[in-house]
């Protein structure tokens, strides 16, 4: 592992109260020493204390800034190494100026995410752990981010730890049996295999069941919001978004475009996508905003197909409901605060009685019916049970796949009564994948692709 002295701002660039600015390594200290002037020497100072003083430049003795100067000695920090976190003002200029003082004098830029891919190879956490921190800053919703926090502190890493613990177990009784016959041991029998096997596939599969929930929760729901013009499709936009993001009036083809906003639905976080009225028009610019959003529509996870109560159904949402029969739909029947006219019953047979939602947005109704739908879809109108470890990175949830092919393939052999050295190989193979969840058995080259997303600073 290189043992440079690494710097980067680790707050927001702009305008602030404060900015941060987070020196790591084994020179962090005399580094930082170089550049600031306090009462006393930050070499002298104990570890876990915050001294006041100025950022100078050593070589003119200039006054750069005033500012906060905490030190952590290692191992007692998030990178196990000698820790110096500068607080300054928050701006462009001043913040910078710091920055370029530090790497004048000792220290390098450090690479997006280095400071947690030196915290996860000096042992502090995981690999596991190292991806929730991004997790973490990435979460759009609080359920998102109790999931992060919980894999942060170990909760993924804990329950596939006990996993690799009992299939360790398991080729060790393997092998006992296959080198030491003789010995008076647990008989090894293709039985007592398949039944180990099958209480760790039980329990894969219980992580799988959650990764639906805990990717949606982490990723959010890509929603497209779809319809004929002025059927209400904005209306819901602003509605769910509780602020005028889309432009609502009486002509038939306002939106031309794509309307992006993220929003919270029961605690389930929707990348809703507002399009274009699907008609057929003759105007050219309508006509690419008609095309964008039958893209968004092949694009999403969930449709919300919005129409006009007060009316019948027209041909060309009789030309939509063919096509979205097999596609998460939920049809939402607007107006309702008007004389109703619409063939209902068209609707719940396409997709369903429970997913056809009666609303009317100008009067703010219905709208925990369609919270209620949602989570009903997705969630099985559960959102979170706080017991269970949600498994939310897609990294993740292939080597789970992977781990429950090798195991099946194991209880399997076993059952067909394959030698159990034989057997051995598909067992360590799913250890060898759980492994990688961890980073117990990972490339390198694999470990500078997850933290390469990470942002400077982390």
């Amino acid at each position: 592992m290189n043992q440079d002295t690494i710097a980067a701002i680790a707050t927001p660039m702009g305008e602030g109260g404060i900015a941060v600015i987070r020196v790591s390594g084994d020179e962090a200290v005399p580094v930082c020493d170089k550049i600031f002037a306090g009462k006393s020497r930050l070499a002298d100072m104990p570890t876990h204390t915050v001294n006041y003083g100025y950022i100078r430049d050593p070589e003119t003795g200039a006054r750069v800034e005033e500012s906060l100067v905490t030190v952590m000695r290692a191992p007692r920090s998030f990178t196990k190494e000698d820790v110096v976190e500068i607080s300054c003002h928050g701006g462009f200029v001043s913040v910078r100026k710091v920055l370029d003082l530090l790497l004048e004098h000792g220290a390098r830029l450090a690479e997006p995410g280095e400071f947690t891919k030196r915290a996860f190879l000096n042992g502090r956490i995981d690999l596991s752990q190292a991806e929730a921190v991004i997790d973490l800053i990435r979460a759009k919703s609080d359920r998102a981010f109790r999931i992060a926090l919980k894999q942060s502190e170990g909760s993924l890493s804990k329950t596939i730890k006990g996993l690799r613990h009992r299939l360790v177990e398991l080729m060790a009784h393997i092998e006992v049996n296959i080198d030491y016959p003789e010995h008076d041991v647990e008989e090894m029998t293709n039985a007592f295999i398949k039944e180990k096997c099958a209480d760790a596939l039980s329990d894969i599969e219980r992580m799988l069941t959650t990764a639906q929930q805990g990717k949606i929760l982490r990723e959010g729901l890509v929603t497209a919001i779809v319809g004929r013009p002025n059927v209400g499709k904005s209306s819901l936009l602003n509605t769910l978004a509780q602020e005028e993001r889309a432009i609502v009036t009486e002509i038939a083809g306002t939106t031309r475009d794509v309307v992006e906003e993220y929003v919270h639905v029961n605690g389930i976080p929707l990348k809703l996508l507002d399009t274009a009225g699907i008609r057929e028009t003759s105007d050219l610019v309508e006509q690419i905003g008609v095309e964008k959003s039958r893209q968004a529509l092949s694009d999403a996870d969930l449709i919300l197909f919005v129409c006009n109560g007060a009316e019948p159904l027209q041909p060309d949402e009789y030309v939509l409901i063919d096509q979205l029969k097999d596609r998460q739909v939920i049809a939402i029947i607007n107006k309702q605060d008007l004389p109703q006219l619409i063939e209902e019953e068209v609707l719940k047979e396409a997709f369903g009685e429970d997913r056809v939602v009666r609303m009317s947005l100008l009067a703010q109704q219905g709208i925990a019916d369609l919270e209620k739908a949602i989570a009903s879809i997705f969630f099985s109108g559960q959102v979170e049970s706080s017991d269970l470890t949600y498994v939310s990175n897609a990294r993740h949830i292939h080597l789970l796949k992977q781990a429950r092919s090798a195991l099946t393939e194991a209880h399997e052999a076993a059952e067909a009564f394959v030698p159990i050295d034989m057997i051995q190989i598909d067992i360590r193979n799913a250890w060898e994948h759980l492994g990688e969840i961890i980073g117990d058995s990972v490339s390198e080259s694999l470990i500078d692709q997850i933290f390469s997303q990470f942002c400077l600073g982390k």
